[in-house]
């Protein structure tokens, strides 16, 4: 941009330049561009004074002098044109800049644009999810109140027929002598009303704490609602004024589109004002060198008269006549010069206003972008806060069903194998996918009846072993801050047990619960030595078969598995630790020699082939880990037990045509499983006694199903409608055990004892 200056009168030009991406204006002076100009800087002062001066010399008739005069005023006007040729090119390359930093903005606001909508969407749509919350609380909320309504007037009636008891009573009291065995079956109705009174005194308590329980459920949703509608509101508002910012960004955009094509006319205009100058020129340029070779003439005819000091003063005169003629070429040179300069003069005001408006849009779109910024940074905080509530959710619950002492359950569907296919005509397992079951319910569909459950998690066929590990992973850490954790894996035979557990050897990606927990405790284990702990672990495993325990760490096994070379016992301590005699425990220090360990006791434990599975697991296997922590400079230890069991598939004679050994082994497994179940149904029931020594797998399984263990049980169904009888009898099984109530998990902390050891449990 050219204009006039107010300091001293010298004509500025302002260049932006292009760094990194950021267009900042440089203002410098006219000299510092422009390589044929040198250091001679032009200001308006001196443009005038150039296009007004006149050519002076001392000889009027002297044409040499005039000449050599003309031709240095011919030279500064060529390093001023020169000066202003530059000058336009580097303002054009600032109008290419400032056309490509508009598109830039354009298409930025187009894209902000787009993201607010898609984020106003989502909004809308937790929005209408939360509502849909908020209706069934409330349909939840009334048919509560409706039956504490019924509750009511049932307990009404049974005090009005009370109270007519109470007459009778009377009566048969003054009767007692006549009627003594009248009385007598008086008194035990009235006894039975009393109990049936002190019931529906109950019933009507727990009636009132579970409408309590409903009314806070219901008030903390009005609040994340109305809490959601505010910041609804408030980002309704931002959108709005973002949106009139924007339409504003684009009003501005469409005046500078219309002013640079303006500018574009000008520059046309004055690209062809600028070529009928350089034609101007080219024609002075021609006149000056005919000037030139008649001033050489005219220097040879000086010379000749000079020599020939006798010509006539004819000849003077037409020299006279001819310079003349020249000082008048000359002011028709010097016209057309300042015709040029004010049209020069012109271009630059009209650059120079081009040049504000650009600067106003830039400030503009700054502002804009500021703006941007910080509604980007309040979605992203919002984001944040979504992802922190969701895992807070999950914390309460779990920390809820702990303080409730329930065995969590999970379920999972292996996926449809080879010998299914001729299987999978019609459906049988469902997933609900309502905002209460998801992720959370399994249905089965059998001969057209359904059957809902549902658990703390519910896995796929398609999720893989890794989506499996990271729910179990935070039940593992507990193993190391001292909690005693059992982890159990139930289902019919060919229903996936063994693959969760164990998983397919040398497959890293199909790594069962187990290994995955050994790499996660070892590898939590050198990240806590440097808060100051050690560990010393320890491994056992074994296998129940056939109501007999065998050590498959043992070295000393000889002989059929029935007939092992030890006899083992249970036995359980005070403090709820279990003991296994003359079992064999290994001290470990990384998880590859658990995988060593875990190897070798698979080559040992007993499988066979039925109808059902091709390799079925014929015993119990149980993987036990403890774990003793020692930490100095807390003065503080810690005992805590992982114990993972794989047990033996359940399944049905008539299916599975077992035969002499397997058929006795499929009845120790029954027989043990259907002990399981007494177990079970005796806790949910709340019994004094819980059959435990029923079967050694239930007695050596008694600290994690009735004392203070972390426990959990994944129960293993298979698709196939072939198998759905059995996976049905397996989830109602396993809905009993989810609402079994155990004792609270306790973490197990002493003094520091360097030479503890610890026994199964």
């Amino acid at each position: 941009m050219v204009g006039a200056a107010t300091n001293g009168g010298r004509i500025p030009r302002q260049v932006f330049s292009v760094v990194n991406g950021s267009q900042d204006p440089v203002v410098g002076p006219a000299s510092s561009i422009g390589s044929d100009c040198g250091a001679i800087e032009f200001t308006r002062e001196d443009v005038e004074a150039l296009l007004n001066e006149k050519i002076r010399t001392k000889n009027k008739f002297s044409l040499k002098e005039k000449c050599d005069s003309m031709m240095e005023y011919i030279k500064r006007l060529r390093m001023c044109i020169r000066w202003f040729q530059e000058l336009e090119g580097d303002l054009l390359l600032d109008q290419h800049n400032l056309g490509k930093m508009l598109e830039s903005a354009e298409r930025k606001c187009k894209d902000m644009e787009m993201l607010m909508t898609e984020k106003e969407e989502e909004l809308n749509s937790i929005i209408m999810e939360l509502r849909k919350n908020y209706t069934v609380l409330q349909e939840k909320f009334a048919k509560a109140e409706s039956d504490k309504l019924t509750a009511m007037e049932t307990l009404s009636k049974e005090k009005d027929a009370r109270l007519s008891a109470e007459r009778s009573q009377s009566s048969i009291l003054e009767e007692l002598e006549r009627a003594q065995r009248e009385g007598s079956s008086a008194n035990q109705k009235i006894l039975s009303l009393n109990d049936m009174y002190k019931r529906l005194q109950e019933y009507n308590t727990s009636l009132q704490q579970y409408n309590s329980k409903l009314q806070s459920e219901l008030n903390q949703t009005n609040e994340i609602l109305k809490n959601v509608e505010k910041e609804k509101v408030s980002m309704l508002e931002n959108l709005g004024n973002l949106k009139g910012q924007c339409s504003s960004l684009q009003d501005q955009l469409t005046a500078t589109k219309a002013s640079s094509d303006e500018t574009m006319k000008l520059k046309e205009a004055l690209s062809s004002e600028v070529g009928r100058l350089r034609l101007d020129l080219q024609q002075v340029r021609d006149d000056r060198d005919r000037q030139l070779l008649q001033v050489q003439d005219l220097s040879a005819e000086v010379l000749k008269y000079k020599e020939w000091t006798g010509k006539s003063a004819a000849e003077l005169g037409n020299l006279t006549t001819k310079s003349i003629e020249l000082e008048a070429m000359c002011s028709s040179q010097h016209d057309q010069i300042r015709k040029l300069q004010e049209k020069l003069t012109t271009a630059e005001n009209k650059l120079e206003m081009s040049d504000v408006s650009a600067f106003e849009i830039r400030t503009g779109y700054e502002e804009q972008k500021r703006v941007n910024s910080d509604l980007q940074l309040r979605l992203a905080e919002t984001e944040l806060k979504l992802v922190e509530g969701e895992a807070l959710r999950k914390k309460l619950h779990n920390t809820i069903l702990e303080l409730k002492g329930n065995i969590r359950v999970f379920c999972r569907v292996r996926p449809l194998l080879s010998d299914d296919v001729a299987d999978t005509e019609t459906k049988s397992v469902y997933f609900p996918t309502t905002t209460e079951t998801l992720g959370r319910g399994i249905e089965l569909l059998q001969h057209g009846q359904k059957h809902s459950f549902t658990f703390d998690k519910v896995f796929v066929p398609e999720s893989s072993q890794e989506e499996v590990f990271v729910e179990v992973s935070q039940l593992v850490q507990s193993a190391l801050d001292g909690y005693k954790v059992c982890i159990f894996a139930y289902g019919q035979t060919g229903s996936g047990k063994t693959h969760t557990m164990m998983g397919t050897p040398g497959n890293y990606d199909e790594k069962g619960l187990i290994p995955r927990s050994l790499e996660q405790i070892f590898e939590s284990k050198q990240m806590l030595q440097n808060q100051g702990w050690k560990y010393e672990m320890q491994v056992s495993m074994l296998e129940i078969y056939n109501e007999t325990i065998r050590d498959l760490l043992s070295t000393n096994r000889s002989g059929p598995p029935e007939c092992g070379s030890k006899q083992h016992t249970i036995k359980h301590d005070a403090n709820g630790n279990t003991h296994v005699s003359d079992l064999t425990i290994v001290d470990v220090r990384s998880s590859r020699e658990v995988s060593y360990l875990l190897s070798r006791a698979a080559q040992s434990r007993s499988v066979g082939k039925t109808q059902m599975n091709e390799q079925s697991s014929r015993s119990h296997f149980v993987f036990t880990l403890r774990i003793i922590g020692v930490n100095e400079s807390m003065d503080q230890q810690v005992q805590g037990v992982l114990n993972l069991i794989d047990l033996a598939g359940s399944e049905r004679l008539s299916k599975s045509g077992s035969t002499g050994d397997r058929l006795k082994e499929t009845q120790a497994i029954n027989k043990s499983l259907s002990s399981l179940s007494d177990v079970i149904f005796a806790l949910a029931k709340k019994e004094e006694h819980v059959p435990f020594r029923n079967s050694k797998l239930t007695y050596l399984l008694q600290p994690c199903l009735g004392g203070d263990s972390k426990t959990l049980m994944v129960v293993n169904v298979s698709p196939a409608p072939s198998s759905i009888n059995e996976s049905l009898c397996s989830l109602r099984f396993a809905a009993r055990v989810n609402a079994c109530e155990i004792g609270t998990p306790r973490r197990q902390t002493s003094a520091r004892q360097l030479d503890a050891r610890f026994s199964y449990g």
